[in-house]
């Protein structure tokens, strides 16, 4: 065995290796940028809201009711606040401890149905893949069910090897699956136990093994499910009952929130989903650049599965789940309304049939099929880099950097139809913005260029390990840059300098307005801590908590807002528009702007500030 073999065999290196890779890619710069507008900080703010009210069941934010999302992700968020403070770092912190474990458990799994190699290189791939590094630049649960997913998968997998060896499945492997998948309830809702039924069932269906079902122990495995699944949603329910018109939480989370949102009949409908082609070509782009190996890592899986049931090999059978895995997520969401992000937890399926196909690919010798294949694959991944090299360059040499003190937003083309997209706000950019990402622009395009190119003079040599290693030092920065671009970025995506701005302004009894829904600025009510009102037709995430006895005031109607104007208050009005319709006519004050948005005011600022 060759040196880099063995080292990859001591579980203790891999594991310092991935945990370095972890803390460089995703710790490094927590705490900035500024949390963004939308779910990153309506999320926040319910954590943070559970903290102040010592309620930790019932969600709020904003002062209203939320029951929309499970509590675990909140939980964490909230734990991370008691024991730490209220910060961008705290905030942000349980999401990449989750990112840590879905690293390490993708690893433990690799290693153990594709042996050591096979689990390092599963690690590698995920650590560095595009698609999880962007959807935890803001606060969602997606990383979450990733992780409870791929421990769900290895215990059943561990059952099936134990049944394997003529032994009934051990309690531990089976209670252990139940509570995971009771966790993945608590994060995700009911798809949490949706797709490991789903993928567990087509998998037995497929290889003829529904018996195995029978042997899972189910009467003591439902109860470690509900003991740890149904508390809250029992208390949840009781303390948010029927009341009046509301139907209470058990209607809007269950049938609402799951039910409808699935058949695109939620209300009030707030929401966009993403072309179908689009969806499944992200998919493929969320792997970058590891992309390129998985059409050879799909021809490892088994496709007679009933014939050769009782001879598949543990690596046959992990295959074959790895793939169901992922074709349930990616199925269930072309079905329904989908959002960029909801394919994330099929990554680590993904990285799993990548890595083993890699191992495969060191393990072969010579000219073997592998080996061609893998030179092919560096071959487009290279021409990719090319192509990312001239347009990237091309940019650099037509984009001039902007005067200093510049607002982004001044140079971006807006396109509101798209903001329902996680990452719609990027199709604003212009050739002429691209001149304040000269820095991180240069660097992606370089590094995308080297590490491309450098992995396919390795792959033409029969290094493909030294080649697998310069692409993740490829991604090492090509990540940084995404982080540092993202940066400069976020005052278009947060409201943060705004809060800062009315927070110098502020006195007691003051009241902050939004032209629009809550979440398009709530970033305010998370700086400042000031409850915000929504000048618009009520909907959104307050709509629904609104319709409770004794909810707080939260939208406000074109003529309550002029009486609020003229009051004796200080009122801020949050606006994207220069002359906003709401105050004309009106007398009006500029308190702030950054981003493409402003603050106005019904009086002048205060002396001093």
């Amino acid at each position: 065995m060759t040196r880099p073999n063995r080292l990859l065999a001591d579980w203790r290196i891999c594991l310092l290796v991935l945990m370095g890779l972890w803390a460089v890619i995703y710790m490094v710069g927590l705490s900035r940028p500024a949390l963004l507008d939308d779910a990153d900080t309506v999320h926040a703010e319910a954590a943070k809201e559970m903290v102040q009210r010592g309620d930790w069941v019932t969600l709020y934010a904003n002062g209203v009711r939320y029951l929309e999302k499970a509590p675990l992700m909140y939980w964490g968020v909230a734990t991370s606040y008691t024991l730490f403070g209220v910060s961008e770092w705290s905030t942000r912190f349980p999401l990449m401890l989750g990112v840590l474990a879905m690293i390490l458990s993708t690893y433990g799994l690799g290693r153990w149905a594709l042996g050591s190699e096979g689990g390092f290189d599963s690690g590698l791939v995920l650590a560095t893949a595009l698609g999880p590094f962007l959807f935890t630049r803001f606060l969602i649960p997606d990383v979450a069910v990733g992780l409870w997913l791929t421990l769900t998968f290895w215990l059943f997998l561990v059952s099936l090897e134990q049944t394997k060896l003529g032994q009934k499945p051990a309690r531990w492997t089976c209670w252990g699956l139940a509570a995971v998948c009771a966790l993945n309830v608590l994060t995700k809702g009911l798809i949490g136990l949706l797709f490991p039924v789903a993928a567990i069932g087509l998998y037995l269906l497929l290889t003829g093994n529904l018996r195995h079902l029978l042997k899972m122990r189910l009467f003591s495995s439902a109860v470690v499910f509900f003991a740890i699944a149904a508390p809250w949603h029992i208390l949840a329910a009781l303390r948010n009952p029927p009341q009046g018109n509301v139907r209470g939480f058990l209607w809007f989370y269950f049938v609402n929130e799951h039910i409808n949102r699935f058949l695109n009949t939620r209300v009030p409908r707030d929401y966009d989903t993403v072309p179908l082609l689009l969806f499944w070509a992200l998919l493929v782009l969320w792997l970058i650049p590891w992309t390129v190996f998985l059409p050879q890592s799909l021809q490892e899986v088994p496709r007679r599965w009933r014939e050769f049931r009782a001879q598949m090999t543990r690596r046959q059978r992990a295959y074959l789940l790895f793939f169901l895995w992922t074709m349930v997520i990616v199925g269930f969401f072309s079905l329904s309304t989908r959002q960029e992000y909801y394919t994330i937890p099929a990554i680590p399926a993904m990285a799993l049939l990548v890595g083993g196909w890699l191992q495969r690919e060191r393990a072969s010798a010579g000219d073997s099929r592998e080996r061609r294949s893998g030179r092919i694959s560096s071959a487009v991944l290279l021409t990719v880099g090319v192509v990312i090299a001239v347009v990237g360059f091309s940019l650099l040499f037509f984009s001039k950097a902007p005067a200093p003190g510049t607002d982004l937003a001044d140079l971006l083309r807006k396109h509101p139809q798209d903001y329902s997209l996680s990452f719609g706000h990027f199709l604003d950019l212009t050739p002429q913005a691209m001149g304040v990402f000269r820095v991180p622009l240069f660097g992606f395009s370089l590094a995308f260029l080297l590490g491309t190119f450098a992995n396919w003079i390795l792959r033409r040599r029969g290094q493909a390990g030294p080649g697998n290693v310069a692409l993740v030092a490829m991604m090492v920065v090509l990540l940084a840059c995404v982080r540092i671009a993202f940066g400069i970025f976020s005052p278009i995506l947060s409201s943060k300098d705004l809060a800062l701005a009315i927070r110098e302004q502020y006195r007691p009894g003051d009241q902050i307005v939004v032209i629009g829904l809550y979440e398009n600025a709530s970033t305010l009510n998370f700086y400042t801590g000031i409850p915000l009102h929504s000048l618009r037709v009520p909907g959104g995430n307050m709509w629904y908590g609104t319709q409770f006895p004794g909810a707080p005031r939260v939208f406000e109607t074109e003529t309550s807002f002029v009486e609020m104007w003229h009051g004796p208050q200080r009122v801020f009005l949050w606006a994207e528009e220069e002359d906003p319709p709401a105050l004309r006519g009106l007398t009006k004050y500029e308190v702030a702007r950054r981003g493409g948005k402003i603050i106005f005011s019904n009086q002048p600022n205060s002396s001093g500030s």
